[in-house]
């Protein structure tokens, strides 16, 4: 009696769990969804938001304080003179306020210690060997951050509105140089400022990303672009140099006012973009280079 051969089981691909089908090597682990519930999660992403909601109602604090000290009301020259006005002129206000400093340092802040956070608690690593392609990794990590930063900017100004609509009415805005701007106008303008504010920060997170694949401390990042903005803008108030200050990153980010006014000027909002997407494709390709070089140690 001979005894049949069975045929010999071929080895199978290793799947995925929970996928039926779906060969290991097709996985794609740290997917932007789970990298913005990290991002979400985490106590500076919250606090920062925090502080953000409650800025308009410092704000408004603040006005009330000064008009209860007595004092008499100041001649209606300026942004700040008019801010309790209406909704409009609150929001631009407290954006104005907040652009300068606040929002850049929140723009490297969400996109600085991205990167450097991993390697601080160690896992940067580990990440790397899942595996995840560093290509990836970058990827995931900056557009999640920068999605985070453009929410910010449009999550205060939707805020300020609210808070100034309730606190001192739904009144046209009034341009401190002259003109008002009914509703129907001015909601696009306000969303144009916010995308021009976002385009604007662009650079200041491409700085912080750049600075962040080079660095394992989540500070070097975030203080190091915020420190790149706070030299550029003295630069930028030389006169001595001439055109030169023009293509310093955020020599334009005030130009969001010209969409304020009766007839807008885009000449330096053309100029703003263009050099801020120029400063942003820079030091993103510099960071990606710089990482793809980079001995991961930590």
């Amino acid at each position: 009696m001979t005894a049949t051969a069975t045929p010999r089981e071929q080895p199978t691909e290793p799947r995925r769990p929970g996928r039926p089908g779906r060969p290991a090597h097709r996985r794609r682990p740290l997917t932007w969804r789970a990298e913005l519930g990290r991002q979400l999660r985490r106590r500076r992403t919250l606090w920062s938001f925090g502080l953000l909601l409650a800025l308009p109602l410092v704000v408004v604090g603040a006005f009330a304080i000064g008009r209860s000290d007595g004092s008499s009301p100041t001649t209606a020259t300026s942004f700040v003179s008019l801010a309790t006005a209406n909704a409009a002129n609150f929001a631009v206000f407290t954006t104005s306020a907040a652009a300068s400093f606040l929002l850049v340092v929140l723009a490297a802040l969400f996109v600085g210690d991205a990167l450097p956070s991993e390697a601080s608690w160690s896992s940067l690593r580990y990440l790397l060997v899942a595996p995840v392609p560093r290509t990836r990794l970058l990827t995931s990590k900056l557009v999640v951050a920068l999605t985070s930063m453009a929410f910010a900017v449009f999550l205060l100004i939707g805020w300020s509105l609210l808070v100034g609509g309730v606190f001192y009415g739904w009144g046209a805005f009034t341009n401190p140089a002259g003109g008002t701007l009914g509703w129907d106008v001015l909601g696009w303008r306000l969303l144009g400022v916010a995308a021009y504010v976002v385009v604007t920060l662009l650079q200041v997170g491409a700085i912080a990303f750049a600075l962040g694949t080079r660095t394992d401390a989540p500070l070097a990042a975030v203080g190091g672009a915020v420190m790149v903005t706070i030299v550029t803008a003295i630069l930028g108030q030389i006169d001595n140099l001439g055109v030169i200050r023009n293509g310093l990153p955020m020599y334009y980010q005030r130009a969001w006012f010209d969409l304020l006014a009766p007839t807008v000027d885009w000449t330096g909002i053309r100029h703003g973009v263009v050099w801020s997407l120029f400063w942003t494709v820079l030091f993103i390709g510099l960071g990606y280079a710089l990482f793809r070089r980079k001995d991961v140690l930590s």
